[in-house]
């Protein structure tokens, strides 16, 4: 009998945007297992989820506590093995923190927290998360975030552009790159990169926020679609019967 992924969702204290992929979780047909933070297994999963919020209050910096939490050290090592990894908005602050993707989030340019709908050209779309995208495609996704600012060096910005590891850029509804577009001051505009692997995304919009045409659009599920047309074609997963 087929099934739909498993999928991990880490929840640390503050976070809230767990219920929001769940209930996308239950939309598609998929099984979700909420994780707390102070879990160190995370089961059968197929693909991990790092939501959004404000983990552990943001304290020092957004992010930094919850890297030591006991759930990051399986999410790492899974992430290592090429294990799907998503990090959405305080998932990506997250990811960033714990080592697992290069650069950080910091206060936005314009120090307001900026919450709206937001366009996105997707620059490239390698990785597990973007199977079904092509380059030059643009989103609509919501943003929420006071800290979204991606800053590297600009030895990493290069490399992550060599390499193809920048995904998604800040843009206008007709795919325009501009500071105009840029809601946050990110360098580059940069709202999405990927691993080496390109199994670990992250990016500060919200995909489970626009997953239902009665609250905007379904960009979002995208993404999701991605993930589920790549994991049917992994020989380990198929034969579990996904």
């Amino acid at each position: 009998m087929s099934r739909g992924p498993r999928i991990a969702v880490a929840v640390f204290p503050g976070t809230w945007s767990e219920r929001d992929f769940a209930h996308v979780g239950a939309l598609l047909g998929w099984e979700v297992r909420l994780v707390w933070h102070t879990e160190t297994d995370l089961g059968s999963a197929d693909a991990v989820v790092l939501p959004g919020g404000f983990a552990h209050g943001d304290h020092l910096r957004t992010g930094a506590i919850a890297r030591f939490s006991p759930v990051m050290r399986a999410v790492t090592e899974f992430a290592a093995e090429g294990g799907p990894v998503l990090g959405s908005c305080n998932g990506f602050q997250i990811l960033c923190e714990a080592g697992i993707l290069p650069g950080v989030l910091l206060r936005n340019d314009h120090l307001a927290f900026r919450c709206d709908w937001q366009a996105l050209r997707v620059e490239s779309a390698a990785g597990t998360w973007l199977e079904e995208l092509a380059a030059g495609d643009v989103l609509r996704l919501p943003i929420s975030h006071g800290q979204g600012r991606y800053y590297a060096d600009a030895a990493t910005l290069d490399e992550l552009e060599r390499s193809g590891r920048v995904v998604m850029r800040y843009a206008d509804e007709a795919g325009r790159v501009s500071d105009e577009a840029n809601p946050n001051g990110s360098l580059r505009s940069i709202a999405g990169i990927v691993n080496e692997r390109g199994n670990v995304l992250g990016m500060m919009p919200h995909p489970e926020r626009a997953s239902e045409a009665e609250v905007g659009g379904t960009d979002g599920l995208r993404l999701f679609r991605s993930l589920e047309r790549w994991l049917t074609a992994q020989p380990a997963v198929a034969e579990r019967g996904l």
